[in-house]
């Protein structure tokens, strides 16, 4: 069986960067040694589908790469054909409903852990690749018809994790107290707060952290953990 190819990236847009610049590298690593030429860009996060696909297509193009929007077609259809996928990002809420609604969710997953197709994801895209979308910081503006998302990997990610900031006089809960409550929760399990900038490449069963900057682990009944880049993440697998 081919082993899971997935690149997931707290966010697409990084201070000092242009639109996916700061993981140009990691991209390109991920869709050139599968010889990827197409990609297949899932746009449900916003509602101006050709918009962002025009985004996209514009990154892409220079680095030598075609780009199709799953919308301008039959969505299952071109997910069962597509080389590659990336999956933007916006509101995770309502690119969860599209994914299960267009029924593309499971084709997607089957294709990226039964048939080895590259999976790149951001914010959103990042969310809903993962065990469920329950530690997204998105507002709820539409209703999916369930939390459970892809799960390429069995543990939650919160994109954009913030630190608090120590000369701030808000009182209200940090991301950090979040995470924690959330885990007060039955069944709930790891959270890695990935950090603006952050990337996480999983291949078949290795997890290593990239990108620019450490990321924070939080398992229930621990203290939480920083990771520096570089760090073996592999263990989240089975915890």
């Amino acid at each position: 069986m081919p082993a899971r190819q997935v690149l997931l990236l707290s966010s697409s847009k990084v201070h000092g960067y242009e639109y996916l610049e700061y993981a140009k590298d990691d991209i390109n690593n991920l869709f050139k040694k599968n010889n990827v030429s197409t990609i297949l860009f899932v746009p449900y996060a916003l509602k101006d589908y050709d918009g962002y696909l025009r985004q996209v297509e514009e990154v892409f193009a220079k680095w030598g790469y075609k780009v199709n929007g799953i919308h301008k077609g039959n969505p299952v259809e071109a997910a069962e054909k597509a080389e590659a996928f990336f999956v933007g990002g916006g509101n995770t809420f309502q690119l969860l409903k599209e994914l299960y609604d267009n029924k593309v969710l499971q084709v997607i997953r089957k294709r990226v852990l039964n048939d080895g197709i590259p999976y790149l994801g951001s914010s959103a895209g990042t969310n809903v690749a993962t065990k469920s979308i329950h530690t997204t910081n998105d507002m709820p503006i539409v209703y999916p018809p369930s939390f459970e998302a892809i799960a390429l990997v069995p543990f939650n990610i919160n994109p954009h994790y913030q630190d608090p900031d120590p000369d701030s006089t808000h009182k209200g809960e940090t991301r950090e107290e979040r995470i924690l409550q959330f885990q007060e929760v039955s069944g709930a399990g790891p959270v890695l707060g990935l950090r603006e900038g952050c990337t996480l490449l999983i291949e078949g069963d290795k997890i290593t952290l990239k990108g620019l900057h450490k990321s924070r682990l939080f398992i229930p009944g621990k203290e939480p953990q920083e990771f520096d880049v570089g760090a073996d993440l592999s263990f989240l697998l089975n915890v």
